[in-house]
């Protein structure tokens, strides 16, 4: 249960055997209680970054604690009417309140994943969202974000890789989540695209054990779904060779499907318009992959008992060779389109 952290849970008043025993095991004694501070005792390291924010007149306001031992033993802290400053001998002292307080309360304070706060609250380069950092991730907050969101581990090492909030997704607008049918760990951002770290693998072939990736799906409204031909685009990479190697999985929409070989420009125009391509894109694997997705394009075909050739998504392998167009598009000479 996360605990109420008003003055509430202050004890009372202990003894001076008790407080030199605290000074020891923090390492930190903090300075004589300051009785023009509202009445409550703020000092050492706190007081200073409190101080720094212009004191009672601040963003944070009156003291409403005394300065207070975190249960683990490893941090002190007091909270104002505007926040809390958190202090540790590793992170040092800082403020934390708003939307990053409330969503940090929410996944258990200093004891959730993201443990103690490494910085002050952020303003990002453009101007608009917010961001601080943690022992184990960061939180970012802009005004269309539905709130504040961590973004951490392999998830936040993906997102990194494509600038940030800066880059083609985004902020994020949702927390992690698991899920369960992929076996991965899945959050979303802007641009309707989501980024997602699977742990152990799911044996299917671009996943089969740790990976990373995204994807991206057709825009929920009705001038994108009256022209779409692709309703996702899901791009995944094996973290055993992250450099080099990626699966792209397009699923069409029934007009993608039966359109003929002379969609398929369109077709993987939209393919594309729904993810960025991979860090390891090369011209060489450009003209491969293009050349598989050509071929499904052409021969896809209703099954007489149900469901297409080659498949409900359109696998195409970043390790398949470069063939020429006379074979990719002679069904006598190609059996399928994804060769060796």
């Amino acid at each position: 249960m996360l605990r109420h952290r008003t003055s509430a849970i202050v004890r009372a008043a202990a003894t001076g055997a008790a407080a030199v025993l605290v000074a020891l095991t923090i390492q930190a004694a903090p300075a004589a209680a300051d009785p023009d501070t509202c009445g409550y005792q703020v000092g050492g390291d706190i007081l200073a970054k409190y101080n720094e924010y212009h004191g009672r007149e601040g963003v944070l306001g009156c003291p409403t604690s005394d300065e207070l031992t975190t249960p683990d033993g490893r941090g002190r802290y007091n909270t104002f009417d505007g926040g809390s400053i958190y202090w540790t001998p590793e992170t040092g002292a800082h403020p934390v309140w708003g939307a990053i307080r409330d969503k940090w309360a929410q996944e258990g304070w200093e004891a959730g994943r993201l443990g103690y706060p490494k910085t002050d609250e952020l303003t990002n380069p453009d101007g608009e969202g917010k961001r601080q950092e943690f022992e184990n991730g960061t939180y970012y907050w802009n005004p269309f974000s539905n709130g504040a969101h961590a973004v951490s581990g392999k998830i936040g090492w993906v997102w990194g890789n494509y600038k940030w909030e800066a880059g083609d997704f985004g902020y994020p607008t949702s927390d992690r989540s698991w899920d369960s049918d992929n076996k991965e760990w899945v959050q979303k951002f802007s641009n309707h695209r989501s980024i997602f770290w699977n742990p152990e693998g799911n044996d299917i072939e671009g996943c089969r054990h740790e990976c990373v990736g995204y994807f991206g799906v057709v825009p929920d409204d009705p001038e994108s779904r009256a022209t779409d031909l692709i309703n996702e685009t899901r791009i995944e990479i094996p973290m055993s060779d992250w450099q080099n190697t990626f699966v792209v999985r397009a699923w069409p929409t029934l007009k993608g499907r039966t359109g003929g070989k002379v969609l398929a420009p369109a077709e993987w125009d939209q393919a594309w318009q729904r993810v960025p391509k991979p860090w390891a894109w090369t011209d060489a694997k450009e003209s491969s992959i293009y050349k598989q997705f050509v071929c499904h394009v052409a021969f896809s075909a209703p099954k007489p008992g149900g469901g297409w050739t080659g498949g409900e998504s359109w696998d195409l392998e970043s390790w398949r060779s470069d063939l020429s167009w006379l074979k990719v598009m002679n069904p006598l000479l190609n059996d399928k389109c994804n060769w060796d």
